[in-house]
Formats: structure tokens, sequence, C-alpha cells
């Protein structure tokens, strides 16, 4: 499944396919018989998501540190981001753990975006009716933890938001 991932792969049936036209090498790989989709979709199903979620982290660290002195445009010292919430739409027969409308789902994904490399510093899946104005500051309250001097670039409403939820 890492082979997938690393060579984007989009569905069970583009892994089979590329694995069979590569059956030769993979015999020298250990693998000496074909690959199936079932095959692929109880390993998909048995796997346990930290592997590569463990797997993920590792590569950004490396990314973060190859993009530590490329430039993005503005000269400043201090490492800039930009915060984003976006509404994934999904198939509600496929996906009926994530009810969003009477007839579809949706889950909705906070990105904090390291700019220098365009690196995500931060990502938090939540559910799709989850509102802005809820957790208008998520990721940058997260990050501030962790980092002392930086500046981050929101949208206006999160700006309003994070205003307006402290005056009340």
């Amino acid at each position: 499944m890492a082979f997938a991932q690393l060579t984007y792969r989009e569905s069970l049936r583009d892994i089979e396919a590329c694995l069979r036209a590569q059956a030769g090498k993979l015999y020298h790989r250990g693998i000496k018989s074909r690959v199936s989709r079932s095959t692929l979709a109880d390993a998909n199903e048995s796997r346990d998501w930290r592997i590569y979620a463990d797997f993920a982290q590792s590569l950004i660290a490396i990314a973060r540190r190859l993009c530590a002195e490329d430039s993005f445009g503005v000269d400043l010292k201090d490492t800039v981001y930009a915060l984003d919430a976006s509404t994934i739409d999904l198939c509600l027969s496929v996906f009926a753990w994530a009810p969003f409308r009477s007839t579809k789902a949706a889950i909705k994904l906070h990105t904090l975006l390291d700019l220098r490399g365009n690196i995500p510093s931060f990502l938090h899946l939540s559910d799709g009716k989850l509102h802005d104005a809820e957790r208008p500051s998520l990721g940058v309250k997260l990050n501030l933890k962790r980092k002392s001097f930086s500046a981050h670039i929101m949208v206006a409403q999160y700006i309003w938001l994070t205003m307006a939820s402290a005056n009340c």
C-alpha cells in the first residue's frame, strides 16, 4: 500500500494494473504470485492507519529540512503559515459515518500550511457540519505552542470570528 501512495495510484484497480505490469520486478522483491484487488482490499482493511500517519510525519520532517532555506517571495526570517478549512464532499451511501445533509456526506479538513515549501504543519479532520465559527483558530492555537515567532495568514472570516469570540 505504501507503493500505491508513493506512485499516486487512485484505486485498487489502478494499483493492481500497475503491479501486474511490473510482475518481473516484483518476483525479485519476493512477491511470487499475482496481486489481486481482493488481496489489496484485505491488506488495506487490516492495516492500522497510524502506520501511514507516522510515515507521513517522517516525510514531512524530511521535506521541512530540505525547504528550510527556500524563499517564498517575501523577505521574512520567521515562518509564515496559511490557515484554511475545506469541506470535502463524499457519497452518503459509501460514507454513511459522515452525514452532512440529507442526501450527502462530508468531512472538513483544517490545514495549517507552512508557506516555505507548501508543507502542512497541522492537519485536522472534523465533521463536515462543524462550522468555522465553532473552532476558528484550531490550528493556530496548537501551532503557537510550538513556534513562538511566526506569522499567520488567515481568511478575514477567521480573524473576525476570533475577535468576536474574544468579546463574548
